[in-house]
């Protein structure tokens, strides 16, 4: 496939078929939520069941595990060496029986680097079978280059924002299960920092990734199934311009007033065991004390 024919583009058809398509190694980030395989019948009190335009999500989850299990090693083939794809899922409960992302992610050829936990600060359902499950889970998956396993450090300003997101689903969205802006916003952000590439989301249902790679100058491939998404995605980069204030509100979150070498080389305060410490700063001021930050 010419590049023509799938950079900044939405390719319609079945996600691994699409992916099947591409060259190899032209991606340097991916994101995406696909169907969670919920059964299509399952809903609580603030919402209703989750039904897909031009999909289904009611499949046995042995097939559902081995389909998610090929696209994310297709997805591997087409990302760069030291690349990065940010996988969102959920734990479901079945007839008493919980499936678990990390169950089928073990088996890709993807380094699961980071779990990071959403907190969507609502419940789906509101039952007590157990308690209220508000928290979906994001993986940071990374392909190594060479004996590298871990790849570049992130900057402070990033990494401050720790492993537990907070903040609520999209709302005003005719996609069932859309993430909000901030979500891909915070990853594209915190991962490439200036550097520009490819963006990837194959199952980009309403095109919030494929937005947020706009806004952020970057390209993008969607692949999405459905037309009426499809069609909804295509007016939503026409006018992206108006989400440009929601993004610029999550960077707004990506600062740290002084890094861990500043602080260092002035001698202030640099943690409980720190040579220069002065004991009488304030030791619980510690959020912003990152030993990564390499400036």
């Amino acid at each position: 496939m010419n590049q023509n024919e799938y950079l900044n583009k939405i390719i319609q058809g079945d996600t691994l078929t699409a992916l099947k398509t591409l060259p190899d190694e032209i991606v340097n980030l991916g994101i995406t939520s696909p169907p969670y395989n919920k059964g299509e019948n399952k809903k609580g009190w603030l919402v209703t069941n989750v039904k897909y335009s031009g999909a289904t999500d009611k499949l046995s989850e042995n097939v559902y595990q081995e389909n998610q299990i090929a696209v994310l090693n297709e997805i591997f083939r087409i990302t760069k060496h030291s690349g990065s794809f940010f996988y969102n899922h959920k734990i479901r409960w079945e007839r008493g029986a919980m499936f678990h992302p990390i169950e089928w992610l073990t088996k890709t050829k993807w380094k699961i680097k980071q779990e990071i936990i959403w907190d969507r600060m609502i419940a789906a359902n509101i039952r007590g079978w157990r308690f209220w499950q508000v928290e979906e889970r994001i993986y940071w998956l990374y392909k190594p280059s060479g004996k590298n396993l871990i790849g570049e450090e992130l900057k402070s300003k990033h990494a401050l924002l720790t492993s537990i997101w907070r903040f609520p689903p999209e709302r005003k969205n005719p996609h069932p299960a859309p993430f909000p802006l901030a979500l891909p916003i915070r990853v594209i952000y915190a991962i490439s920092d200036e550097r520009k590439g490819i963006i990837i989301d194959p199952y980009c249902g309403s095109g919030t990734t494929l937005v947020a790679s706009k806004i952020l100058g970057h390209d993008f491939i969607g692949i999405e199934i459905s037309n009426e998404y499809i069609s909804f995605s295509k007016k939503r980069l026409e006018n992206y311009r108006a989400e440009i204030k929601d993004a610029d509100d999550e960077m707004a979150k990506h600062i740290v007033e002084k890094t861990f070498k500043e602080r260092k080389e002035k001698g202030e305060f640099t943690g409980k065991y720190g040579k220069n410490n002065n004991k009488k700063e304030n030791k619980y001021k510690t959020l912003d004390l990152f030993a990564f930050d390499k400036k």
